[in-house]
């Protein structure tokens, strides 16, 4: 914090800010440190989507 923040499962959020507002990235670690993106957006509301978060989710058990 406050530019990461655990979600629970392996699942980790970065919080950037740029011009355009709040960016919204989810990754996550794969063995032999590798960092994965998973998705990524600019937020539009204070709480993060369930819709955006079900994207990351899916995509990490593909990753896996």
């Amino acid at each position: 914090m406050p530019h990461t923040k655990a979600m629970g499962d392996g699942l980790f959020e970065m919080r950037p800010k740029g011009r355009d507002g709040i960016g919204r990235a989810f990754y996550c670690y794969l063995k032999g440190k590798k960092i994965i993106v998973l998705h990524a957006f600019i937020k539009k509301t204070k709480k993060t989507p369930p819709k955006e978060l079900r994207i990351a989710l899916n995509r990490m058990k593909e990753v896996r």
